[in-house]
């Protein structure tokens, strides 16, 4: 039966407020702004426990202001706290645009700060070019014309990826979450049964458990070889969901998210007998998964990890669509380009061909406490396989996090 599961204390507020304002020190800002701004990562929500489409300022010396643009959502926090849930904000306003931001900074007396605004690009997949709106920097920049406006996305995502051992404690339950949508998939796939109803029912499973999706929620394809990802046709076109076959491989990317920490994981269910072929490609995947696994350690670098996973891959012959690993949250993500050559003549060649795969901040050293998802695919032609879950750098290596989606599971 679904538990509840860890909370955040007051103790971890001021753990990150504490850390980031060293940061804002060593880099000379006195303040930061940090919104949503419909962002994947929500990166609000690190100032708040919560999210509330909001903008929270920060400053150096002083206590930080939440700006809602709804007076409903304001009223979700005092919800909260009649239930017992302490609010990690007091100072909380209504009105969240450019120039209101402004008028918080020059109440505290930063007129001429300088400002640290979160939300440059690139941050997370979908946001290349950052996720700031062109009206709240605007107008953010004419109230405050003495002021020095300055980045400080890489520094306070950066300061995310290595986790406290209270959000180590949401990680863990998130993945533990992932672990049972998983064994909900694996038993609802069947031929016979629609996309839908394997979708509806691994999903009711992550909200029974209080948790939820992040963007992009759950990719779920199914087929012989289809090579495609992403969210089901039928949740964004008028198309009916496809009907499960034998032979068939049934693929999800499940996103859970609690407490703002995201257990993803890879999930492939094949409905048996399936292709030879697929038998190949799950054991090349799963030796990618094995190699990853051994190189992380503290003091390693991302792209050493990238390296280790696409050896067996390029040995094999294989090519690979997706990334094979990513941090949690996004900093990091490597892609390999091996073995693209038979992707000539193919539906493929199009779009893969103009692609250029490689690794982004591969320099990244790995640390103690930080999140990773290994999530190998292996490809032949269009048949492709996915498998992988998160894992925790420690002392030692490495913490799995998952079992179920780190192998192809076999059903009739």
């Amino acid at each position: 039966m679904p538990a509840p599961g860890p909370q955040l204390t007051l103790g971890e507020r001021d753990r990150r407020y504490a850390g980031l304002r060293a940061l804002m020190d060593v880099q000379g800002f006195d303040a930061i702004v940090v919104g949503s701004f419909q962002g994947r990562e929500r990166l609000e929500s690190y100032l708040i426990d919560d999210f509330l489409d909001s903008v929270v300022v920060l400053p150096a010396r002083s206590a930080p202001v939440l700006l809602a643009f709804g007076g409903s959502r304001i009223s979700r926090i005092f919800e909260s706290t009649r239930r017992g849930f302490d609010a990690w904000v007091p100072d909380v306003r209504l009105g969240a645009g450019g120039a209101r931001v402004a008028d918080v900074l020059k109440e505290r007396g930063l007129a001429r700060g300088r400002i640290g605004l979160v939300g440059f690009g690139p941050t997370a997949p979908g946001e290349a070019e950052g996720l700031l709106p062109l009206g709240f920097h605007t107008n953010l920049v004419k109230a405050l014309p003495e002021a020095a406006i300055g980045d400080f996305t890489t520094g306070f995502t950066d300061f995310m990826l290595i986790k406290s051992a209270e959000e180590i404690a949401l990680l863990r339950f998130a993945a533990r979450v992932s672990e049972e949508a998983c064994r909900v998939m694996m038993e609802v796939s069947r031929p016979g049964v629609s996309e839908a109803e394997v979708y509806a029912d691994t999903v009711r499973e992550i909200h029974r458990w209080g948790c939820d999706l992040r963007y992009p929620f759950f990719s779920l394809q199914s087929g012989r070889d289809n090579i495609g990802w992403g969210v089901p046709r039928w949740s964004v076109r008028a198309e009916p969901p496809r009907i499960l076959e034998v032979g068939d491989l049934v693929q999800a990317e499940i996103h859970t998210v609690y407490g703002g920490q995201e257990g993803q994981v890879n999930m492939s269910v094949a409905l048996d007998p399936v292709d030879d072929v697929v038998c190949r490609l799950e054991d090349v995947a799963r030796a990618s998964y094995e190699a990853g696994l051994a190189a992380v350690r503290p003091g390693v670098t991302f792209a050493s990890v990238v390296q280790a996973m696409e050896k067996p891959i390029a040995a094999s012959g294989c090519w690979s669509k997706t990334p094979l690993l990513h941090t949690l949250t996004f900093g990091s993500t490597g892609f390999t380009p091996v073995n693209r050559e038979q992707l000539k003549g193919t539906r493929e060649e199009a779009i893969e061909g103009a692609a250029t795969p490689g690794i982004r901040r591969g320099e990244l050293l790995l640390i103690e406490g930080m999140g990773l998802e290994l999530e190998p695919n292996a490809c032949l032609g269009m048949v492709r396989v996915n498998i992988g879950a998160g894992v925790l750098v420690t002392a030692s290596g490495a913490e799995e996090l998952n079992d179920l989606p780190t192998r192809v599971q076999h059903v009739r």
